[in-house]
């Protein structure tokens, strides 16, 4: 098995329902995101590629033009904007243009990742 990945940053700011007053996630916050994406495939093309990494320029933009300096649980729509939920959406929005994506992980601090493989 081929495996790929590329990395991509951003910085976005979000707030988490449901937890306790005191917990720091439950105020408003920010973070400088990595997300990193997966491709993989069992042959190569006939380049020599699992897929060219320029043709994963279209989920920089993606992430640049919605995700960017914006307040996430807005972007998408509800107060449960985790690293989990970052990266299945990351996986589900790949997944549908490169369908060689195998996983998408997503990391808020220097210290944690959180992944999202089917």
């Amino acid at each position: 098995m081929y495996r790929i990945t590329k990395r991509f940053d951003f910085s976005a700011s979000h707030q988490l329902a449901g937890l306790a007053e005191d917990h720091p996630c439950s105020r408003l916050h920010g973070h400088n995101y990595i997300v990193e994406i997966e491709l993989s495939a069992e042959t190569l093309d006939a380049t020599g590629f699992v897929r060219d990494y320029r043709e994963l320029a279209a989920l920089k933009r993606y992430i640049d033009e919605r995700f960017d300096h914006r307040h996430l649980n807005e972007v998408l729509g509800h107060d449960h904007v985790t690293a989990e939920t970052l990266a299945r959406h990351f996986f589900d929005w790949c997944r549908e243009r490169f369908p060689e994506t195998s996983a998408a992980r997503v990391s808020e601090t220097p210290k944690t990742w959180a992944e999202y493989r089917p």
